[in-house]
């Protein structure tokens, strides 16, 4: 996923780990082969039975026969199509699912600060590219590979060394051609894709931050960068058209000197008698007619430079173990009985957090966090959380470490309200009901009403069905925040978790939201981060970190 990462593995590799998702739609890629091969040698012996014709003699049984097969082609060949594309559709379906159940599982310690725009375009161009590979190479590799078998003991029967040339063409064209010029694109490949990601998080960073490039005067600036990270992949893009179209150059090149190649081998047996002149008809006219599985086989190089890149990137993001491992055997909560952390450390890329730290908080209170800037105050309720877990030491609930507790029963015994609410682009309703997705109007009601936010959405056109905008962009970051509180409420767990609540509150509706905490406080216990000393007089007690 990093620069540092590009092309760690082969071309093989990746090809094998994308064929072990084929898996449960194997019997169809083998129907999709079967009518390949069927069909390729139905445009093949459509030329040699018309050299047949012009050897041997006209007959109406083989003009029949002809009509016959051409018409089975093109039958054969859009039922082939369309096998392979059901299975490409299929399995980028199911890829898609197993991306986004990875990034629920990497989400939040391996996905914070990472790049959004290069996700993006993970889950969209490079899963949707994988459409190449699945539609358009798997199935042409081994229908090229079992035709050029038939086709090399069809030669071979009629002239042995005939078929031995027929082929060493088929794997010069198939196979080392191929190889030589996709080791020429790969590196270009892989960099073209994490460049082309990185301009769409670019892109995406510049629309969300349009008013203020506009405000301080920055516009010629990011165009500017905008346009040199597209000249860049322009060149790029050149660079793999070039490998290409070289690619094409010598592989027809290397079709017509095979094909002349057996019309001088054939000639030279005719002329010592080894074989008839009806043969040497045939049998050229059967190499010359057979290279199309290899020739696609050859050309699907030019498209696999992007596509093993998607690939790759696809497959290490699917590959990427999470921070904390999600326990699904440890005990359950039954009963909430507090909080303690024990001698606790804990560090960021080997940058102390918490050392040796320990505090309890005790059932039904409601506790204050106090703190600097960067002493480790929102840390601390991500590792009762779990999304990291400590370095040494240990974090206790109800006297079972968060390790051995099985993930569902923590996250049912826990709100968490961030100082930064996300917001869906949806209703109002729908986003407090993200804390419990089967509550009623009822529910959501009152949870709003306890956040302070219910009288606002009473004053909109829709009230609870008015929707919220991309990112919230129809609300106010105070707004946005008493939405986050208002899911907290509604989840309605045993313990809550408040990051800086109320920073985005002006002092009014600071008092309401903490007042309507105070009342709703009766057995849960709160624990509640601030930097300002007046949102913490509610809290029955104050630990200064």
């Amino acid at each position: 996923m990093n620069k540092s990462n590009v092309r760690q593995k082969s071309a093989i590799s990746i090809m094998a780990s994308l064929i072990v998702l084929v898996k449960p739609l194997l019997h169809i890629m083998l129907m999709a082969v079967i009518l390949g091969v069927a069909g390729y040698l139905c445009a093949i012996f459509i030329t040699v039975l018309a050299a047949g014709v012009l050897a041997y003699g006209a007959s109406v049984h083989i003009f029949i026969l002809m009509i016959v097969i051409a018409v089975m082609r093109g039958v054969l060949h859009y039922a082939e199509q369309y096998c392979n594309h059901f299975i490409a559709f299929k399995l980028l379906a199911i890829i898609r699912h197993k991306v986004f159940a990875v990034l629920r599982k990497l989400c939040p310690a391996k996905l914070e600060g990472r790049d959004r725009g290069n996700l993006i375009s993970i889950i969209t161009t490079d899963i949707e590219l994988l459409e190449v590979f699945y539609a358009h190479t798997i199935s042409p590799i081994a229908i090229a590979v079992i035709t050029s078998i038939i086709m090399t003991a069809y030669i071979a029967n009629i002239y042995m060394p005939a078929g031995i040339l027929a082929m060493c063409a088929y794997i010069i064209v198939g196979a080392v051609l191929p190889l030589l010029f996709g080791r020429a694109g790969a590196d270009t490949g892989m960099q073209f894709r994490n460049d082309f990601g990185e301009l769409n998080s670019y892109v995406l960073d510049s629309l969300r931050g349009l008013d203020e490039t506009i405000q301080y005067g920055c516009e010629k600036k990011r165009r500017e960068e905008m346009d040199n990270r597209a000249l860049r992949l322009a060149g790029m893009q050149k660079k793999l058209s070039n490998i290409e179209g070289r690619q094409r150059s010598v592989t027809n090149a290397a079709v017509l000197l095979a094909s002349f190649a057996m019309l001088f081998l054939m000639s030279d047996a005719a002329a010592s008698h080894a074989v008839g002149r009806e043969e040497v008809l045939v049998c050229t006219a059967a190499m010359m007619s057979s290279f199309g599985p290899v020739v696609a086989l050859a050309n699907l190089s030019n498209n696999l430079h992007h596509t093993l890149a998607s690939g790759e990137r696809v497959l290490s993001l699917l590959e990427e173990s999470p921070e904390t491992e999600e326990i699904t055997d440890g005990c359950d909560i039954a009963g909430f009985g507090g909080v303690s952390c024990n001698d606790v450390t804990f560090a960021y890329d080997d940058r102390d957090i918490l050392r040796n730290f320990s505090v309890s908080f005790q059932p039904g209170r409601m506790i204050g966090i106090h703190g600097a800037s960067g002493c480790g105050k929102s840390t601390l309720l991500r590792l009762i959380m779990r999304f990291w877990d400590v370095k040494s030491g240990s974090i206790d609930i109800s006297g079972n470490d968060v390790r051995n507790i099985n993930t569902n029963s923590l996250r049912d015994n826990q709100s968490f309200v961030t100082q930064d609410t996300y917001i869906f682009n949806d209703t109002i309703a729908a986003n407090i009901a993200v804390a419990k997705p089967d509550a009623s109007r009822e529910e959501i009601t009152e949870a709003a009403k306890k956040a302070s936010v219910h009288d606002f959405i009473m004053s909109l056109p829709d009230n609870y069905d008015s929707k919220t905008g991309e990112l919230g962009g129809a609300l106010s970051g105070g707004e946005r925040q008493r939405l986050g509180i208002a899911r907290a409420f509604l989840h309605d767990a045993p313990l809550m978790l408040l990051d800086e609540p109320t920073s985005n509150l002006d002092s009014l509706n600071e008092g309401i939201i903490l007042k309507s905490l105070r009342e709703s406080s009766d057995g849960k216990t709160i624990i509640m981060v601030s930097h300002r000393e007046s949102t913490l007089n509610i809290a029955d007690e104050i630990v200064e970190m």
